[in-house]
């Protein structure tokens, strides 16, 4: 059985995926910067900024789940060299992790992100892409830095579809064993709110008792969020909602 080399094994995503692929017996190995173990992988140290160790990493590889990210230029960068590299050592499958409404929404991270989808297609390699919702730790995040602020702030017109790790962790295990799909269906959480009541709903669960103050916002980038771009309501496969996510204290 070839082995799967999932990247941006250390991040949460990555550690769900990787209990999940080993739930499977997959057998796995997990690129990190640093030396790490655990999660049912063998751990190889290598650097998708430099290219540094990915060619012994991606020795014996069947399928790359390639999760890793940053901001800007050298993600793509950083994406463009992985293939390389899995190219030439035979990979038979790339899954690709992306977002939904990338190619809608002129954020600079999300053109990021599908310059990486094209990049992608264009290898030569069996390929996948899985576009995802925004994670509830990411929602989770922008309400946890208001925390001292003696009210919350929200944009008007924004709606999210939150969804579980977790559970985009199982769709890029089932994708990654089976064969390549191109653009594969999308995933999304169970439920679309607005983002004061996403905010309202943080702030309840921590106990904070603020007054919500609605800005409204302008700009290309926010009308295609609020021209509901960022949602895919006929792919709400998630279970888990921003409430369970919140209760389950899993948004500390």
């Amino acid at each position: 059985m070839a082995m799967i080399l999932v990247t941006g094994a250390s991040g949460r995503l990555g550690g769900a995926l990787l209990d999940r692929l080993a739930g499977q017996g997959e057998r796995v190995r997990a690129l990190s910067r640093r030396a790490r173990s655990g999660g049912g992988a063998e751990w190889v140290r290598g650097d998708l900024s430099s290219g540094e160790g990915l060619e012994a990493a991606l020795d014996g590889i069947g399928t790359v789940i390639h999760g890793a990210t940053t901001i800007g230029r050298a993600d793509s960068a950083a994406t463009e060299r992985l293939l390389q590299v899995a190219r030439r050592a035979g990979v038979r499958h790339f899954v690709y992790v992306s977002i939904v409404g990338v190619d809608a929404i002129p954020f600079f991270y999300y053109r990021t992100k599908l310059e990486c989808e094209r990049l992608v297609a264009a290898s030569g390699i069996p390929w996948t892409v899985l576009r995802a919702t925004q994670f509830h730790e990411l929602l989770a995040q922008i309400f946890a830095v208001q925390r001292f602020s003696p009210v919350l702030l929200t944009v008007s017109g924004l709606r999210f579809q939150p969804v579980d790790t977790t559970e985009v962790a199982e769709r890029l295990a089932l994708l990654a064993g089976g064969p390549a799909q191109g653009m594969a269906a999308e995933i999304g959480g169970p439920e679309v709110l607005g983002m004061r009541e996403l905010n309202r709903r943080y702030a309840r669960s921590r106990g904070w008792h603020k007054p919500v103050l609605t800005v409204p916002g302008s700009g290309t980038v926010l009308r295609r969020f609020r021209e509901g771009h960022n949602l895919t309501p006929e792919h709400a496969d998630g279970t888990i909602g921003f409430a369970r996510f919140l209760a389950e204290g899993a948004g500390k």
